[in-house]
C-alpha cells in the first residue's frame, strides 16, 4: 500500500464539491464528519479527499491549517483501510467540526472509527440496492 496523498486523490471540483452537499450522504464520528457521494465512472483514483476546518471554531488561520494537516495525515495514514474495502469511487469531504482541540493520536483514532463506520454504511446500502434488483 502506497501511503501518500498525492494530487490526483485531492477533491478540487467546485461542481464535486457542491454535488455532495446538495446530494452527498454523511456519517460523523464526534468532532469529525465525512461526507460521501459516489463517484463517477471515468474516475482515474478510486477516492477523491477534500478538507475542511471550519472558520466558526478556529478564527484564525494558523489554527485551521494545523488540523487540514493532521485530517490529511490520517487520511493518509489510515486510507488503505478505505482502498481495500470500496469497490467504485467516491468522493469525500472530510470535515473537523468542534471548538475542542483534540491531539493527534485522539483525532487518528476518530479517523479510524469514522472509516469503519462508513464502510459498514456503504456496505449495507450496497447490500440493500442488490436485494432490490434481485
Amino acid at each position: 500500500m502506497n501511503f501518500t496523498y498525492p494530487k490526483n486523490e485531492r477533491l478540487k471540483s467546485k461542481t464535486i464539491i457542491g454535488l455532495l452537499f446538495s446530494e452527498g450522504k454523511s456519517v460523523s464520528k464526534y468532532p469529525l464528519r465525512l461526507v460521501y457521494r459516489t463517484g463517477e465512472a471515468d474516475a482515474d483514483e478510486k477516492i477523491k479527499l477534500g478538507v475542511s476546518v471550519s472558520k466558526k471554531y478556529f478564527k484564525k488561520a494558523v489554527d485551521r491549517n494545523y488540523f487540514k494537516r493532521v485530517l490529511r495525515e490520517t487520511y493518509r495514514l489510515n486510507k488503505h483501510l478505505l482502498w481495500d474495502n470500496v469497490e467504485q469511487p467516491y468522493s469525500i469531504m472530510f470535515f473537523y467540526q468542534s471548538k475542542d482541540r483534540l491531539s493527534y493520536e485522539e483525532i487518528n483514532t476518530k479517523t479510524i472509527q469514522l472509516f469503519e463506520k462508513f464502510l459498514l454504511q456503504v456496505n449495507k446500502t450496497n447490500d440493500s440496492e442488490n436485494k432490490t434488483e434481485l
